[in-house]
């Protein structure tokens, strides 16, 4: 006799193995992306801000006084920490550096503050400087300036033989600069102040036209040329406006007058004495 299969109780057929689910990505809505657009950017925009007043600050060269070490139309940004006092805690974190004869410094003009300079500083106080024939004399020894130019092939009685009888009309720092701080020919730089003169040196309105710089107008040390580009002085001179022709003159050849070799160019210092 076949037997009947028996029924087990409670059995239950085994169950079909699942596959795993997929987990779907959820995607931001629309209000959301542009919250973290926001967000980020904000973040971006006062970190740069930041930056460039506290840190770093942008400078267009104008005028070609520092030829050809700096050329017009250079633009930069200039190390605003480098030669700032230190603090108690600071100076152990942040690479300050005394002012030092040679360095390259921007500052503001004493004649006008709010205008930016750049030069090389030639004096730091207590130097004797005087020039002869074109040639720097400082401390009684006579400097060899690789980064000086000369484009012009006279002499001028005060700009090359200085300190000298005036020539031309002077700023009353000049003026003041001749009257307390000549001694025996030369010029002696006061505590506080630095003299600077122009690697350009035949085409340079410094320190022998208005005086000293004073140590509180020094903004600081150029960082990095980020854009170099071939304009006119006319077109930079004043930096918060920018005309029509300039305008047009970028559009029109920005790659052609870019000076592309100088990106990310340092101007750098030279030793003195």
């Amino acid at each position: 006799m076949k037997q009947k299969a028996k029924k087990t109780i409670g059995a239950e057929p085994a169950p079909k193995q699942q596959e795993p689910q997929k987990t779907a990505k959820l995607k931001p809505d629309f209000p959301e992306q542009v919250r973290a657009f926001v967000s980020e950017w904000t973040v971006t925009i006062i970190l740069l801000l930041f930056g460039t007043t506290t840190i770093l600050q942008a400078f267009v060269v104008p005028t070609g006084s520092m030829e050809d070490t700096v050329l017009i139309g250079d633009h930069m940004f200039v190390d605003k920490l480098a030669f700032s006092p230190p603090g108690a805690i600071s100076k152990y974190l942040l690479p300050y550096t005394p002012i030092k004869r040679g360095d390259i410094i921007v500052f503001k003009w004493p004649v006008d503050p709010r205008q930016n300079y750049i030069k090389r500083v030639i004096g730091v106080p207590g130097d004797h400087i005087k020039l002869i024939n074109k040639e720097l004399v400082l401390n009684g020894k006579k400097m060899t300036e690789p980064y000086v130019v000369h484009k012009m092939n006279y002499l001028d009685s005060y700009r090359d033989n200085f300190p000298t009888e005036p020539n031309m009309r002077l700023e009353p720092g000049a003026v003041r600069m001749l009257s307390e701080n000549l001694k025996d020919g030369e010029i002696i730089v006061p505590p506080n102040s630095y003299f600077a003169m122009g690697d350009n040196r035949d085409n340079s309105l410094d320190s022998r036209y208005w005086g000293f710089v004073p140590r509180d107008n020094i903004v600081g040390k150029p960082a990095v040329i980020f854009w170099s580009y071939d304009a006119p002085t006319e077109a930079l001179a004043d930096p918060n406006i920018i005309s029509v022709s300039h305008l047009l003159d970028l559009a029109t050849h920005f790659f052609s007058k870019t000076r592309w070799s100088r990106t990310l160019m340092v101007p750098r210092p030279y030793p003195l004495g």
